[in-house]
Formats: structure tokens, sequence, C-alpha cells
């Protein structure tokens, strides 16, 4: 019998006993065995995931938010065993880019049926180790953003958490001088925000990070964005949105190591979790993270 290991985050906004239910009775209709393990601390789910690795299951799968995804996805490096994902976190961005459905029957059954993939895989090197990221890292407001939105609101407001907490300090927004290398290419310019993309889209599906980015192209795409004060980044992020190629605020490059440095130094996140300050390098590695979704 193929098994797989359900990792649930009990403090993820959407997560409950019922959806856990829901996904092990699908399974097990599917001809699955499921081991179901609680994250009780940080970095947990890295240390089952490696267990789960070490135990021989088929599948790790995720019950909850990007971060707790990318977690696992630590303990998982170097082995064979793909990811399933069930979504139930905030924001969900890698299981939307992914098409992985929201409703947790038809995520177990995609886990039970669809083939394994190869996606890219972002790595950002910190103090205590590699950091893995699927869909993006950043610095400047948008790190500020993520980390001054606390959990209590992310459980309560979902994504409406994020959108009142810019409205209220978008007048804080300030381009700072950076410094941004992508590959031998070099970007001196002041920045208020830095984000370097895995994936296409920002807010699946309506959102994308710019044309032609894909989750397997091998490449990152880079996007650096100039404003000051609340209604100049609202006039910037719409210009980014709407892909408007002739904006002098937002600036666009694409490679596999970049390295942002911001003076003063500035706050970053890895898939909208804190991820210490600038600067910082990330590096890209081609086709390192086997997914279950949707073809």
């Amino acid at each position: 019998m193929a098994r797989v290991m359900l990792i649930t985050n009990p403090a993820a906004a959407r997560t409950n006993p019922g959806i856990v239910r829901t996904v092990s009775d699908v399974l097990g209709r599917e001809g699955w065995g499921v081991d179901v393990v609680d994250t009780t601390h940080a970095g947990h789910a890295a240390e089952l995931a490696a267990d789960g690795v070490r135990d021989g299951v088929d599948v790790i799968a995720v019950h909850g938010g990007d971060g707790t995804t990318m977690q696992a996805v630590k303990g998982m490096q170097g082995s064979d065993v793909p990811l399933g994902m069930i979504p139930g976190g905030t924001g969900n961005l890698l299981a939307g880019n992914l098409r992985i459905p929201r409703d947790p029957a038809k995520a177990a059954l995609a886990i039970a049926r669809e083939r394994p993939r190869d996606i890219d895989l972002g790595s950002m090197a910190r103090p205590d180790g590699a950091h893995f990221f699927a869909v993006a890292a950043g610095a400047g407001f948008d790190a500020e953003l993520m980390a001054g939105t606390t959990p209590a609101a992310k459980r309560r407001w979902k994504m409406a958490a994020y959108v009142a907490r810019a409205w209220g300090t978008g007048g804080t927004v300030k381009s700072v001088p950076s410094r941004i290398t992508v590959d031998d290419r070099v970007i001196e310019c002041k920045a208020a925000s830095v984000l370097v993309a895995n994936c296409a889209e920002f807010i699946p599906p309506f959102v994308t990070f710019r044309k032609g980015v894909a989750i397997d192209d091998g490449l990152f795409d880079v996007v650096i964005l100039t404003a000051e004060g609340l209604f100049e980044s609202l006039g910037v992020v719409l210009e980014w949105i709407t892909g408007d190629d002739s904006s002098t605020r937002v600036q666009y490059a694409r490679g596999r190591m970049v390295r942002v440095e911001m003076e003063p130094s500035q706050a970053a996140q890895i898939d909208g979790e804190p991820a210490g300050r600038t600067p910082f390098t990330a590096e890209l590695l081609p086709g390192a993270l086997r997914v279950i979704a949707p073809a």
C-alpha cells in the first residue's frame, strides 16, 4: 500500500480537524495509507519531512500555508519523494500557481491521481543555513508588510489582513540606494521593493509577475519597484501588474543568481515568511522540487 505523510500546521489560517479527516478519508478510499503528524514548533515541518523520507513514505503532503510547505521542502532535499499540497494557509501562492484545488477533497484526489512534475526551487543562504522558496523572495516594503501582519490577523482576515496593513503603512514607503546583481549584470538604483520571483503569478490567477514567467523555466524573474509614499506606491504597483513597459519606476531582470544589497539594510522575506535583512543572495535550483499537481 502506498503511504503518504500528511503534515499539518494547527496554527495556519484555515486548518481544522474536519479537513484532516476529509483528506484522510479520500486518500484511504483511493488505497493510500495516511500518517498524520502535527507541527508543534518553528522548523518542525522540516524535521517531520526528513523523518518521512527516512521511513520510506511515497508522498509527503502538507496541509498549511507556503511557509509550512517550504519548511517541509527543506527536510525533503536530496530525495525523490514528491510533495503534495492541501491548501490551508493565508496565501497558498504555490498551490495556486500549480492550480491545486482549494477544496480539500479535490486536493486529496490530486495527490492520489495526478503524476509528479519537477519545478524550480530558490535557495537563500542565511546564517542558520539554506532557506528554500518556490514563489518569491524579496526585500523592502513587501517584506516589512509581511513581517508586520500578525498571525491572529491572518487567521481572521486571510489575505485582507495584508491589504489592511498595506493601506495603514503605505505612507512610510521609501526608496533606498540599492545594488542588485543578477548573474553578471549590476543594477544601481533606488528601490522600495525588490522581488525575486520563481512563480508566474503573484495573486493566482489574477496578477502575474510578468508575461513569460514559468515555474520550470530555469530562471528567476527580478522585479524592482521605485516609489515614495502611499499614492506613488499604488501607481507603481498598477504599472507593474498591468505590464506597462514604458514605466521608469519598474525594472526587470532574469537570471539564476541574484544578490540584493540595500542601504540602509531592509527586511527580507521568502514565500511570505520573515528571512532576516539584506543583503541576501538567492540561487535558482532548476528542477529541484518534485510536486504532485494537475497537468
